[in-house]
């Protein structure tokens, strides 16, 4: 499976995207089927219907806007996608509108409660944090291995303290090479962008300052142990500490969510589609949670204006008003002493 896994991010981005969608799709159906199993006796009208029609629905506006935002000029360039792209939020209203009125319509007297509640069960930033999992599940399970004595939680009674706290010093180092190593190539550190010239998709830019090597001052504390003053390492670094930290001490706790729920269902794995592990549910607990954290920490702490987005909103304003912000914006410029005024020219 790592092996896989290392064939798929040889492969490309797009490879990558399409099989990121495809885990959502089978993880989804994973858990969709327990519920109908469950539920079936109730013959409770367009179940399974309206789980995947909210599920397109979700789809379409994440990625609607990413789509936009990364392949501007593609999406410019043809008619019906710039169409989808300027009333894209209006769109995706619209269809959870229409899905929100089928389930209305779907009410069986007697069950309002049961489908209300089943109506709530439908709901180098990528390589280092799955990465951080996989080896923390590992490297949990061979300290607990070797050395667990004590359990760590009723809902996964194999699961130890040592196993826990050994996978997460493990983990951590494990971060911190991976990310300088990945550091150092564009084909991790840039972003997919649609190269109008070529018409294909490209990955090649100038690494931004986080994969750019930094010189830090090591704590007083600290000198003395390691006998270094300073140390040369990515900024990414310190953020794959974080990312690290968290696949380890909160990310296991997306397994055992998963426990408990099969546990809740009497199941013992979501499915058998890789023997010997259960369903892509089985394998993936934890994923969902670590990736939901990086999506909220790259946007709390890293992601700025986007001066490539601020373009593609300029270009699509009216003559006039493109005016207006290029004037201010010159106007303000020449207050910083970036440009020399009419005046002074």
């Amino acid at each position: 499976m790592i092996t896989f896994f290392f064939i798929i991010i040889y492969l490309g981005p797009m490879v990558l995207m399409t099989i990121v969608m495809c885990v959502q799709i089978k993880c989804f159906h994973e858990i969709i089927t327990i519920g109908y199993n469950v539920y079936h006796s109730y013959d409770l009208p367009w179940f399974r219907t309206l789980s995947w029609y909210f599920l397109l629905c979700v789809n379409y506006f994440f990625h609607g806007e990413t789509v936009t935002d990364y392949f501007f000029t593609l999406v410019q360039r043809e008619e019906p996608l710039r169409i989808l792209s300027k009333y894209h939020r209006f769109i995706s209203f619209a269809l959870y509108l229409t899905g929100f009125c089928m389930f209305v319509l779907s009410l069986v007297k007697k069950h309002y409660r049961l489908q209300f509640y089943m109506v709530w069960l439908d709901r180098g930033w990528f390589i280092v944090p799955i990465s951080c999992v996989i080896c923390n599940d590992i490297m949990a399970y061979m300290f607990g291995f070797f050395f667990g004595r004590t359990p760590l939680i009723k809902l996964s009674p194999k699961k130890t303290w040592e196993g826990f706290i050994g996978g997460f010093f493990a983990t951590v180092l494990f971060g911190l090479l991976l990310s300088y190593v990945m550091s150092g190539y564009r084909c991790f550190t840039c972003p997919v962008e649609f190269n109008n010239d070529t018409n294909s998709f490209t990955v090649d830019c100038e690494p931004s300052e986080l994969f750019q090597l930094q010189e830090y001052n090591i704590p007083l504390v600290l000198q003395s142990v390691v006998g270094w003053k300073t140390v040369r390492m990515y900024p990414f670094q310190i953020h794959s500490i974080a990312l690290s930290t968290f696949a380890s001490l909160i990310g296991p706790f997306g397994g055992f969510f998963a426990s408990g729920f099969k546990r809740a269902f009497k199941i013992k794995d979501f499915a058998n589609t890789i023997p010997g592990h259960g369903g892509i549910m089985d394998r993936f607990d934890c994923q969902y949670l670590m990736a939901t954290f990086v999506n909220v920490y790259i946007a709390s702490f890293i992601r700025g204006p986007n001066p490539s987005k601020l373009i593609q909103q300029f270009l699509t304003l009216r003559p006039d008003q493109q005016l207006h912000i290029f004037n201010t914006l010159k106007a303000h410029l020449v207050d910083k002493g970036v440009l020399v005024g009419s005046e002074d020219a």
